[in-house]
C-alpha cells in the first residue's frame, strides 16, 4: 500500500494475527500464504490431539506447593473425546468418590487438556498459581488441584460436587483456530449443578502470550469468585450485576 495519507501494511498486520488479503487476488494463493496456513493448520490439529504431560504438570504444581489429584472423564481416551463431547463432559462415579475426602472447600480449582494440550502446557500451572495465592489472600480454600483428562468444561460441575466445594474453576484449552492454537480458556461457575446451563458461567478466554497475561486472568478470576460469593450468582446474572454496579459490598 502506498500514497499519501495510506497506512503501510506492515502496520496493518501488525494489529492482527487473522489473516488479511491486500491487492488483487489470482487463482490461488502465493506459495508463502499456503504453507503458512498449512502449518497453522497442523498446529491446530496437533493441539487438540495432544494429550496432557502429567509428570510436567505434577512437577510445576509440585513447584508452586500445589497438591494435585486426577481424575479422567467418561470420555476415556483422546479418540473417544473428540467424537463424543457429551462423554467428556460425564464424571465416572468411581472418580468422583476418589474426589470425596478432598473437601469440602471454597473453591475447586481444575485443570484440564479441553481442545488445545498446548495451551495447559504453556500456562496452565502460572495460572491457577496465581490464582491459588489470591484466593489464599482472602481466606478461601481451595483443595489440591486436579487434573482432568479428556475433559470439556461442565467435567468440572460434578467435580465441584464431589469436592463438596461452592465454585469451580475449570481452566482448559479452547478450540484452536488458526491463527492460535495456545489458548486457555477459563470458566467460573457458582453452585454448579447436575445440569448447569453456560448462561450460568462466566469465562475468561484468549489467556496467553499473545493474549491476556495470566496475572491478569488471575486477578479477574479472583474478583468473578468474591463476587460470585457476594451475590450467589454467576453467569448472566453475575454480569447484569457487574453491568449495573448492583453488586452488594461494592466490587
Amino acid at each position: 500500500m502506498s500514497g499519501k495519507g495510506l497506512v503501510p501494511r506492515a502496520e496493518i498486520r501488525a494489529l492482527t494475527e487473522a489473516r488479511l488479503t491486500f491487492g488483487p487476488r489470482g487463482r490461488a494463493l502465493a506459495t508463502g500464504d499456503a504453507l503458512a496456513f498449512a502449518l497453522d493448520h497442523a498446529r491446530a490439529r496437533a493441539a487438540v490431539e495432544a494429550e496432557l504431560d502429567l509428570p510436567a504438570l505434577a512437577e510445576g504444581l509440585g513447584r508452586a506447593g500445589l497438591p494435585h489429584r486426577g481424575v479422567t472423564s467418561a470420555a476415556g481416551d483422546r479418540a473417544t473425546f473428540i467424537r463424543r463431547p457429551d462423554l467428556g463432559r460425564r464424571l465416572p462415579e468411581a472418580e468422583a468418590e476418589a474426589l470425596a475426602g478432598t473437601g469440602p472447600v471454597d473453591v475447586a480449582l481444575v485443570l484440564g487438556d479441553g481442545l488445545s494440550a498446548t495451551a495447559v502446557a504453556l500456562n496452565g500451572v502460572a495460572f491457577l498459581s496465581a490464582l491459588a495465592e489470591g484466593l489464599a489472600a482472602n481466606g478461601l480454600s481451595h483443595g489440591p488441584v486436579i487434573l482432568a483428562r479428556q475433559a470439556r468444561v461442565a467435567l468440572g460441575d460434578g467435580i465441584a460436587r464431589a469436592m463438596g466445594a461452592e465454585t469451580v474453576v475449570m481452566a482448559l484449552g479452547e478450540r484452536p483456530g488458526l491463527s492460535a492454537a495456545d489458548s486457555l480458556g477459563v470458566y467460573i461457575t457458582h453452585r454448579p449443578a447436575a445440569q448447569t446451563p453456560d448462561s450460568a458461567r462466566n469465562c475468561i478466554s484468549n489467556v496467553r502470550d499473545a493474549g491476556m497475561s495470566v496475572a491478569d486472568a488471575a486477578l479477574q478470576a479472583e474478583r468473578l469468585i468474591l463476587a460470585m460469593r457476594r451475590t450467589g450468582r454467576s453467569g448472566v446474572a453475575l454480569s447484569r450485576d457487574l453491568a449495573s454496579g448492583a453488586l452488594p459490598g461494592g466490587q
